[in-house]
Parts: C-alpha cells; sequence; structure tokens
C-alpha cells in the first residue's frame, strides 16, 4: 500500500496542492468565487480540498462518512473562522436541509466508490443552487488502474494495470492468491469492482436526470500524479478521444455541471 494512504498530512497537502493548481482554474471559468459562496464537498475526507476555498474567502461544508477523517480534517481547520467551516460525520444520502443552498459542489475520487450512482447525482442536484455548478471527477473503470489496485499491498499486483477487468470471481481469487488481507479484499470488491462507472455510463446518467456538462477535461497523465511522481498532467489528445476507447487510456475526467435550463 502506497505510504500516502496513510499519511494523512501528506494526503491533505496533495489534495490542496492539486485543487489549487489544476481544478480551481476551470471551476473558475464557468463560476466567481468570493466571500459569498458557499462550497460543499461530499467525500471530503482530510479537508485538503476545501482549503483553498477557504483561502479565497468562502464558506465551506464538508462531509465524509468516516468520523475518523472528519476527526483529522477539524483540527486541520481549528484555526479558521468557525463561521467558515462546516465539517460532518454522516451518509451524505441522509444529510437534510440543504436544498438549494451551494453555489459550488464538489465531488473528487469519490462518485466510484459508491453503488447507487443516480441517487447521489439527484441529491447533488438538489443541494444546488440553481446557477450553481457541479465539479465531478472521477477515474474510468476501464482505465489501466481503475480497480484501484495500488491499494494492494502486494508490490506486483499494485502495479499490474487492467487485471481488476477480470470477472468478479477471478478478480478475488487473484487478490487472495497474492496475499492480500480480507478487509483489502472486501474493500477493493464492495467499494470499487461494484460500483464501477464508465464515462458513457456518467454521461447518459447526467442527461437524464437533467444536468449539462458545460466543461469536461479528460486526462492521460492524472494531474495528481505530478505531486506523487512528478509527471506533468497532460490531456488526452483529439485523436484519441474516441467513445468507450477512451476509458482504457484516461486516468481520470473532470466534469462541470450546471443544472439544465428549461
Amino acid at each position: 500500500m502506497q505510504k500516502r494512504h496513510i499519511d494523512f498530512d501528506r494526503y491533505f497537502e496533495e489534495q490542496s496542492y492539486t485543487l489549487r493548481k489544476h481544478i480551481l482554474p476551470q471551476i473558475m471559468k464557468h463560476k466567481t468565487i468570493n466571500e459569498s459562496t458557499k462550497v460543499l464537498e461530499v467525500g471530503c475526507g482530510y479537508g485538503g480540498n476545501l482549503i483553498p476555498f477557504l483561502e479565497l474567502g468562502c464558506s465551506v461544508t464538508g462531509i465524509d462518512i468516516r468520523t475518523k477523517s472528519i476527526d483529522f480534517a477539524k483540527e486541520k481547520f481549528a484555526d479558521y473562522p468557525k463561521e467558515k467551516v462546516e465539517l460532518i460525520a454522516a451518509n451524505f444520502l441522509e444529510v437534510n436541509g440543504l436544498d438549494n443552498s451551494f453555489d459550488i459542489i464538489f465531488m473528487k475520487d469519490t462518485l466510484e466508490h459508491i453503488p447507487n450512482h443516480y441517487e447521489v447525482m439527484f441529491l447533488l442536484k438538489r443541494f444546488l443552487k440553481d446557477d450553481g455548478i457541479i465539479f465531478q471527477g472521477f477515474p474510468p473503470w476501464y482505465n489501466p488502474f481503475g480497480g484501484h489496485q495500488q491499494m494492494c499491498e502486494n508490490k506486483l499486483l499494485s502495479r499490474l494495470p487492467w487485471f481488476h477487468l477480470s470477472p468478479r470471481f477471478l478478480y478475488k481469487r487473484i487478490l487472495s492468491g497474492f496475499g492480500e488481507r480480507p478487509s483489502t479484499v472486501k474493500s477493493l470488491l464492495n467499494n470499487v469492482y461494484d460500483c464501477r462507472i464508465t464515462l458513457q455510463g456518467f454521461k447518459r446518467m447526467t442527461s437524464r436526470i437533467q444536468l449539462t456538462v458545460l466543461d469536461q477535461k479528460l486526462y492521460f497523465i492524472n494531474p495528481n500524479y505530478e505531486v506523487k511522481f512528478k509527471l506533468k498532467p497532460r490531456t488526452i489528445p483529439i485523436l484519441l478521444n474516441i467513445p468507450y476507447f477512451r476509458d482504457f487510456y484516461i486516468t481520470t475526467s473532470y466534469f462541470i455541471l450546471g443544472k439544465t435550463k428549461k
């Protein structure tokens, strides 16, 4: 397992760096950010993505199902004005009272871990102001490491691309056969394999719930890799932007969504 996944402070700083350098510019093309802007992050984890918004004067709300992550985030945010920060340890699907509340809703590397994508996106739309935007970032299932095998402790498996595309029973046997812990096997099956999402499926879903794609960036080299591996982020060239096939070599996708105007 990569050290960054157990080093909370390092992961926190990596989140802030990537959002500040690569994601905020994309968001700000579609939404003015100032002190009156209200931001919600779903699956906020340790809270690193929220720091750049706070630096711009926004009010931020972070929701994560893991109490341990929220407790860590609360320590990190202790020096910020309390009226500007709200951190909630809860299942997002069970949170009430946030309808039509946010100018920006942010969700990154989270949707692919939740099985009921439609329910999540419906709720995001409900919490969004009419002129608000949603940032949604996720790795397509078919990409080389769409199974999150980098979480494996076995060095070979953690570097082996595309083996997560095996049938579920075979994938489970491979993980177990290479000595992965039962808890890791269970997590990769239940929280990744069974929750997979594709670009085509995502676009069909957003259209059906009347969300419009305002902007999209499809990356051959994930912006996260800049801080992790010192690799320069690169979007895919036009010639490789082929529906379905692109899912196999895109490492992540960044979408800006807005409510479809009637």
